[in-house]
Parts: structure tokens; sequence; C-alpha cells
């Protein structure tokens, strides 16, 4: 009876592959993807106004709607996976997740781990510090300690050797979630901390006597992080993004949380 109930599995399996073959799915990624009805993506939920929880427990921000309309047009439900920044493109890696998004710069060493779709924002990275400081400009940053969030682009700029344009790793200190460094800050621990301009601008507007430099510290572009063994994901994806931004979908989502100054 074992066998026999193996069998009629298996045999029930098949059906339902071929089932949806017939219905337009063109790989095993895509069948695995529709069958599961969820579009898991990975995030740091801290990064206002990209992507953040809201009192009730649920997620909001840019990151979250533009998700939410993708999975819309591919017929899923999103799910969003909430975890430490480290982990998001390891999560896509080992499939527990399907898309990394999470405010994430397309940079030579990710584009090894993940494939990434077209740009959808644009960041700007600044430096945060207390108000009198005597850091004011980029220049001013030898020497100094400089907090950021783990394994950002602003971590990996900062922790780089001096002879790669660096500070070196002895002089900044890496947090599990932005907030976590603004208080060290604020605390005195740090001397100034680097992250994106506008969770840079939710936590000074929550901190009095903290301040952006009018010098941004760097310029990157935001894209979705597949996994490379799911081609036709990434491919969906990034077809359903691209409408998005055609039809002004995703410029309204930005506009409706980066107001313009």
């Amino acid at each position: 009876m074992k066998n026999l109930k193996k069998i009629l599995i298996s045999v029930l399996a098949l059906t339902l592959l071929l089932s949806l073959c017939a219905c337009g799915a063109k790989t095993a990624t895509e069948i695995a993807t529709a069958v599961k009805g969820e579009l898991h993506m990975a995030t740091n939920a801290a990064f206002p106004p990209y992507e953040m929880v809201k009192d009730d427990g649920t997620f909001e921000g840019i990151d979250v709607e533009i998700a939410t309309k993708i999975a819309e047009k591919l017929g899923l439900t999103l799910v969003v996976d909430d975890m430490d920044f480290g982990t998001v493109i390891a999560a896509v890696k080992t499939g527990k997740s399907d898309i990394a998004m999470a405010g994430m710069t397309v940079t030579e060493s990710r584009q090894e781990e993940v494939d990434f779709t077209t740009n959808y924002a644009t960041g700007v990275q600044v430096i945060i510090v207390k108000e009198g400081s005597v850091i004011k400009t980029v220049d001013d940053l030898t020497g100094k300690m400089i907090g950021t969030q783990e394994a950002t682009t602003g971590y990996i700029y900062c922790s780089a050797p001096v002879e790669e344009g660096g500070y070196g790793e002895d002089f900044v200190t890496a947090y599990t979630n932005g907030a976590t460094a603004v208080q060290s800050l604020i605390e005195g621990k740090v001397d100034c901390v680097i992250i994106d301009s506008q969770p840079a601008k939710e936590f000074v507007k929550a901190n009095k006597g903290l301040v952006i430099l009018e010098t941004p510290f760097a310029n990157e572009d935001y894209a979705i992080g597949v996994s490379k063994t799911n081609t036709a994901l990434t491919a969906a994806v990034n077809k359903a993004l691209k409408e998005l931004i055609d039809d002004g979908t995703v410029q309204s989502i930005l506009d409706k949380y980066i107001k313009a100054n």
C-alpha cells in the first residue's frame, strides 16, 4: 500500500507539473514559484523609508510597495522576510527567499553572488554628525571613528584599506541596523555615521542635535537581487519592474515617501 501511495503521489505531481507547463510556465523555477503562490522578499525592515515595521507589526515602505506591485503582476502574494541585512543575499542564494530588496546597491562583489534587475532608485550615502562636530566634510573623516550598518556599502567603502580609498577596519564600527549606529553616535561611541540619505533624514528628524553634512559621501543605484540559479524569475521580476517604471508607478511610490525639498 505504501508503494502504491508513493506512485499515486508521483503521478499527481507529474500531472500538476504538466498542467502548469501547459498554462505557460516555462521552467522548473517558474513552476516552483507559481505553486508556492508567494513571492518572498528578503529585507532588513529598519531602513526608512525603503522598509520599516508599522505599529501593528506589518511592513511598509518604498521597497515593500514596489515588491507588492511586482508580486501582483506575477499573480503572487508578497511575503516579507525580515532579517539582518548581512543575511539578505544569503537568503536568496539558499532559496529561503525569492528576491533581495533592501535599498540594496549594485556592486561588483554582490553581482558575483546574485543577479540584479534594472535599477529602480538612486541612493546617496551621507554623513551624520553631532552639531558642532569637527567633521565638516569627507576630508575630515581620516582618523575618526565611523559608524555604519553591517554589510552595507557604507561599511565596505569605509573599512577598505587606506591605499584602496578607505579608512581601515580599525576606524569603522559596524552595527546590525542604522538606528543602533545613530544611537552610538549620540552616546559618543563613534564620531559620525555613514548611511543612505533617506533613512539619515528620518534619524536626524527623530534625534535632536544631529545634522547631515552637505557634502555627500557616495552616490549609488538600487536594484533587486535574485538567485543566479533562477534566471526565469529574474526575467519575470525585471519585466514587471520595467512595466511599473514605464507606467509611472515606481515614481509615484518614490514621491509618496520622498518629498521634494
